[in-house]
């Protein structure tokens, strides 16, 4: 029975690091199928094999083309009340997506991280199905418990574990993030849709004496509308403004089974090698009977704030949640990330979580979380 587990465990390890890989062979094949509106958006992309694969799409002319006609010049006069708009600013119309542009800086696709990661530049679209990172897709073979939640509970009386799942404090955990635009530029040159899943697992890798089971997995799909924006405040550029539609569940049975269904508002906001990401949400109530963590607010939070930070081949994150209530519902969590160079193209990469709710099932249990590992994709 251990082997078994075991070689299971094996096999979803297997499959992670194969779906990595996927993703960059992807990347490579369906390279003809980007369709980058300028070399700007072509710059905007990580790996030297896609950028490349963009620049080829964007300059290359089938052998089979016909040379273009030459067409003479033909001049037109220019009315006397006519003015000639200044150079270096962008036509302003009438159009949908200029609502949501206002008086900021030109987004420059060489500089902004919020772009890197939502094309929101007009010069930065590639399209639609191009898959690409989302969260950061990770393996920690280490992560440390300060204390494990042998009796996860819940108000709900179905959902509450009277068996002691002599559990260990040392575990594995790995996550993967990818999401794809599903719709471009919905509203004139603005409003992007775009699909995402993450998934993360913990691990009992360790644990020989119960058969090294997977203490817990969360499966997290969304759909998200994206807008570009562009104004200034408090010292940094407002460039995101979206709403996701966000699912998360353990796929578990009673007692142990837990989820929830957010609507979650999105404001993107950066500075040079700065980026910040405010997010409120609010829950969609179940059914009293149905609900497996009904109490779920008031411990994993109605809103969180990630931090992002570059500095040269470091990256570091922060996130902030907390449940915005007082008394004994205030609740929260902090967690820190690190991805640091190790050598070439492999990463490493840190993870400190101290709080409620490092993962559903601990939804309401509070300890501190220490994980190490390898960083397989950036997210930024």
């Amino acid at each position: 029975m251990a082997l078994k587990s075991f070689e299971r465990g094996v096999l979803s390890l297997s499959v992670i690091m194969l779906s990595s890989a996927y993703t960059a062979a992807y990347a490579q094949d369906s390279a003809e199928q980007i369709s980058p509106a300028s070399p700007e958006a072509c710059v905007g992309l990580e790996s030297n094999a896609d950028r490349l694969a963009c620049y080829d799409t964007l300059f290359k002319t089938p052998a089979t083309e016909e040379k273009p006609k030459v067409v003479e010049p033909v001049l037109v006069k220019q009315t006397a009340t006519k003015q000639q708009e200044p150079q270096g600013t962008e036509k302003q119309g009438n159009s949908f997506s200029n609502l949501f542009a206002l008086e900021g800086p030109k987004i420059d696709p060489n500089q902004s991280l919020l772009d890197k990661r939502w094309e929101l530049s007009p010069d930065s679209k590639l399209g639609t199905w191009n898959i690409r990172a989302y969260k950061p897709v990770y393996l920690l073979p280490v992560f440390w418990s300060s204390k494990k939640n042998e009796f996860p509970d819940s108000p709900n009386p179905r959902n509450t574990v009277d068996e002691d799942q002599n559990l260990k404090s040392t575990e594995a955990k790995f996550q993967i993030s990818l999401k794809t635009k599903a719709v471009e530029n919905l509203f004139g040159d603005n409003g992007d849709i775009w699909v995402g899943y993450t998934q993360s697992s913990r691990w009992q890798v360790y644990n020989e004496d119960e058969s090294r089971p997977f203490r817990e997995t969360n499966y997290e799909p969304e759909a998200s509308l994206m807008f570009r924006t562009n104004y200034e405040i408090l010292g940094l550029n407002a460039r995101l403004f979206g709403i996701t539609l966000n699912h998360q569940s353990n796929g578990r049975s009673d007692p142990l089974s837990r989820s929830w269904n957010r609507a979650i508002l999105n404001l993107g906001f950066e500075r040079d090698n700065f980026a910040l990401m405010i997010r409120p949400w609010y829950r969609f109530d179940e059914n009293a009977k149905d609900d497996n963590n009904p109490d779920i607010k008031d411990y994993m939070g109605r809103g969180d704030i990630t931090a992002f930070y570059r500095k040269d081949d470091h990256d570091f994150s922060l996130m902030l949640r907390h449940s915005l209530k007082g008394g004994d519902d205030s609740h929260g969590a902090v967690q820190f990330d690190w991805s640091f160079p190790i050598h070439g193209k492999l990463r490493g990469q840190f993870q400190l979580f101290d709080g409620y709710g490092e993962s559903l099932i601990d939804y309401n249990h509070r300890a501190t979380y220490v994980g190490l590992g390898v960083s397989l994709l950036n997210w930024y």
